[in-house]
């Protein structure tokens, strides 16, 4: 075992990726060092691609708290892993690595919690508690097949979904993402893209498609009262699947709504701190939005 590193009062996060420029999580996190007084702690963003991943990861000393990771690392994150939370192992990557006391890595995935929490705020999920009354359990389909599928396939798990229908372009990824499911204990039922209008049915639609890919689908589908659609784009906003959603009065949740949640609790995790200071980094990521447009 190593010992543990001094680690320094000045304290180092940041997020890497491919492209990166355009992240929004420095203006989230550094508003949440600043609320929180932890004004020593910097949070910026690296340009980084998976095959440089390992060295920099490498090369990061005790100053370094975390890396938030987004497309294309987090497979490679959780390789490079010394350990990691069952979600990040069952889903099979991780958006997040928090250096340990004896210089290590722990690996998670915040992704999964990030949209539990969203979706638990829209009321989607299973009672719990003594009293609480019998829910059945929620029926989701998961538009995608990438790395952001895996992550709704985790919430659909967490929050109690027992099927769930997956639809992809591909069929391949239908195949690859059954590991997953066996590891979350829930059945996918495979849809082809063809058939995607059909799935709407369901009390949560989580789109996790690039942009442009599910735009005709605005003009196919019935909604369902009482649905809810989560989109993980926010750029462009609104996406015409969102717009048609609104319009039908379904509750509608972007990428934005993830970013946040997410940052929540790498925040936590970065620091050590119990809660986030959600208030100031809603508001700090809504200035940068704003500054955007």
């Amino acid at each position: 075992m190593q010992k543990p590193e001094e680690t320094p009062a000045a304290r180092k996060a940041a997020v890497c990726g491919k492209p990166i420029a355009h992240s929004l999580s420095p203006f989230i996190h550094t508003a949440g060092f600043a609320a929180t007084g932890l004004l020593d702690w910097t949070y910026t963003a690296i340009e980084c691609a998976e095959s440089e991943l390992p060295d920099l990861v490498a090369g990061l000393g005790p100053e370094w708290a975390g890396l938030s990771l987004t497309m294309p690392l987090k497979e490679t994150a959780l390789r490079l892993a010394s350990s990691a939370s069952p979600l990040a192992i069952a889903v099979g990557c991780a958006n997040t690595l928090v250096r340990q006391p004896d210089g290590t890595w722990h690996a998670d995935n915040t992704d999964v919690i990030g949209m539990v929490q969203v979706l638990r705020e829209a009321g989607l999920g299973v009672s719990t508690g003594r009293h609480a009354a019998k829910v059945d359990p929620p029926r989701i389909t998961v538009l995608g097949g990438g790395g952001t599928a895996r992550a709704a396939l985790g919430a659909a798990a967490q929050l109690g979904a027992e099927t769930v229908t997956l639809v992809t372009r591909r069929p391949e990824a239908r195949e690859e993402l059954g590991p997953v499911a066996v590891a979350l204990g829930i059945t996918l039922d495979g849809v082809s893209w063809d058939d995607a209008a059909g799935t709407f049915d369901a009390d949560a639609i989580i789109a996790t498609v690039p942009k442009g890919a599910a735009d005709p689908l605005a003009e196919q589908v019935s909604w369902r009262p009482g649905s809810v659609f989560f989109d993980a784009l926010y750029d462009p906003w609104p996406t015409p699947l969102a717009a048609a959603a609104t319009a039908h009065e379904v509750p509608v949740f972007s990428g934005l709504d993830l970013l946040l949640a997410q940052a929540l609790s790498q925040f936590e995790q970065f620091t050590g701190l119990p809660e986030a200071p959600e208030e100031a980094m809603r508001k700090a990521l809504g200035e940068a939005v704003q500054n955007r447009a």
